[in-house]
């Protein structure tokens, strides 16, 4: 195989290219490994040049680890995810965040005085998507082109 056919992917810092299997670094601070920025380091210098603007804490460091060794093994949608609508058409929203992000972190910090992690945005999306496939079928059943709040049940 020539060596594009071996990329996992890119070093977030200087753009060359990790192999399958090759050892590259994560930063340590989950907003940097998150789904939505993923950054990866091909070498411990080009992580060293992320942290002046990513304005870490003194504690953050490099991770050591290892590309899958093959494609297949990239991470996957989460499982919760819906592998296909109920309605077998295709959207071009199936992988936006369809929640308002800011408003459903300001209710959760308001009601807990939690924080909230990136990943929540995906999952809440994703059991968005489920609830109006499951309401588009009860309204289709009923013989309506409209989606009705009576067709949305908990």
């Amino acid at each position: 195989m020539n060596d594009v056919a071996n990329v996992w992917k890119k070093c977030s810092a200087c753009k060359k290219n990790i192999l399958l299997g090759a050892q590259y670094y994560e930063c340590s601070v989950s907003t940097c490994t998150s789904e939505r920025t993923g950054y990866v380091f091909c070498s411990v210098a080009c992580w060293e040049a992320h942290v002046p603007g990513a304005n870490h804490r003194s504690s953050a460091g490099a991770i050591e680890k290892y590309a899958p060794k093959t494609l297949e093994a990239r991470r996957i949608i989460p499982s919760s995810a819906p592998s296909a609508t109920t309605t077998g058409k295709a959207s071009s929203m199936s992988h936006e965040v369809l929640v308002v992000v800011s408003k459903m972190k300001q209710y959760i910090r308001e009601t807990s005085e939690f924080n909230t992690s990136e990943d929540v945005n995906q999952v809440l999306s994703n059991m968005i998507r489920i609830a109006c496939d499951r309401a588009i079928e009860k309204a289709k059943s009923q013989g309506r082109k409209t989606v009705m709040a009576k067709d949305f049940s908990f």
